[in-house]
């Protein structure tokens, strides 16, 4: 199972993206990000999925790899999709049956729409992988510090961020633990139909969320024990450096912006 899901997980590599400040990566893919709502032609989104398969080879992540870990999410992506098939309306009819219609229009924004959320959960995880906990964390913190101004608690929204990164794949060990407990008594839970593993990981959600609970109460007791004080101001012993490689990467957005809406307003 810890395998199989790599979102907050980070992938220790010597590679170009690994090496970049986490402030410009961070400012990088929230820009990418949103180019991606800009898409809304299969030649926009082959721009895009050029420029993340480039992204994976820079931070030397195999493509195999990615879509593996990305595996769960392919299920919401097929909800969404079956979504969009029945209740958008336009376009040319292609099937109908009963009270189901389904239209030329219905299944493009499907396909529109589930690529939009595969690529924005594989840019994100490229950069989850490519920069550790830490580092995201205070790059998080170095980027909103302006909003402090206005009594936002930056400082508590990263530590709260850190914490629930480290925790997804702590969190998915546990779940493991616990299949491998249920199997052992019987529990059916990877075999039959899909309504019945439905029924049989319901129950494990009890002692995954008790386990949790107590994991966050053993962690707040330990962050008292060292003096932890939400409201005094945290020092950092790693400290970030931005270099010219790093304006680089921010410049490149430009022509990348430039190119997607040529593309976009081209009719491609």
């Amino acid at each position: 199972m810890k395998n199989k899901l790599i979102i907050g997980r980070y992938l220790p590599n010597d590679s170009t993206v690994h090496h970049l400040d986490p402030r410009a990566k961070l400012i990088f893919v929230f820009v990418f990000i949103i180019f991606i709502f800009f898409c809304h032609s299969f030649g926009t989104y082959a721009w895009i999925f050029l420029l993340i398969i480039i992204s994976m080879k820079l931070a030397k992540i195999p493509f195999g790899f990615l879509m593996k870990g990305l595996t769960p999410i392919f299920f919401f992506l097929i909800f969404t999709f079956l979504m969009h098939i029945l209740f958008t309306n336009g376009g040319k009819t292609l099937l109908h049956w009963g009270f189901f219609t389904i239209e030329s229009n219905g299944v493009i924004e499907g396909i529109y729409i589930s690529l939009r959320l595969i690529f924005i959960v594989m840019i994100a995880t490229i950069m989850t992988l490519s920069t550790s906990p830490i580092d995201l964390t205070d790059a998080f913190e170095k980027l909103l510090a302006p909003l402090k101004w206005v009594k936002i608690p930056v400082h508590q929204l990263s530590m709260m961020m850190s914490i629930a990164l480290r925790f997804i794949p702590t969190l998915m060990d546990e779940l493991e633990k616990i299949i491998l407990a249920q199997k052992s008594r019987g529990s059916e839970i990877s075999s039959g139909s899909i309504v019945t593993r439905i029924k049989a990981f319901i129950p494990l959600m009890v002692p995954l969320f008790i386990s949790a609970f107590q994991r966050a109460e053993e962690l707040a007791i330990a962050m008292e024990v060292r003096g932890y004080d939400m409201n005094v101001k945290r020092t950092s012993y790693r400290l970030l450096h931005w270099r010219l490689k790093d304006t680089i990467t921010l410049i490149l957005l430009i022509p990348i912006g430039l190119i997607l809406f040529i593309i976009k307003y081209s009719g491609v």
